[in-house]
């Protein structure tokens, strides 16, 4: 079983491939709250992490993944003061099995609250 890219839109001519299949995991790179034109949604953390499980949601459907296949989420905060909001959003999308998971804050090279990357394992489905 070789590397897979998984075109998805929105890379803005960025080095990277949103979605890579290899070896039965699913790797999405990191991604920030766009709304439609480009800009980082308002609304605070809440919202941002909203909108990204959105495009989470879309990506994983493209390489035959959902949430339930997710097995690591790193995440990047730029205000550690977002902590428990973030947690409260992140805890509607994984119930009561989440993945392993790393909290950092860290200085985002985009104006967002939030970055978030993760791994999903589907094994031979793909």
């Amino acid at each position: 079983m070789g590397k897979t890219i998984v075109k998805g839109s929105g890379t803005e001519g960025l080095p990277l491939s949103e979605v890579v299949v290899a070896g039965g995991f699913v790797f999405l790179s990191g991604l920030v709250a766009f709304d439609s034109e480009g800009k980082i949604v308002s609304g605070g953390i809440g919202t941002e992490t909203r909108t990204i499980f959105l495009e989470i949601r879309r990506l994983l459907a493209l390489a035959g993944a959902g949430l339930d296949d997710v097995v690591k989420v790193n995440v990047y905060l730029a205000d550690p003061a977002d902590f428990d909001a973030f947690n409260a959003e992140y805890r509607r999308h994984f119930g009561n099995a989440p993945p392993a998971r790393i909290s950092l804050s860290v200085k985002l090279t985009i104006d967002a609250r939030v970055e978030l990357d993760l791994i999903a394992y589907v094994g031979d489905r793909r």
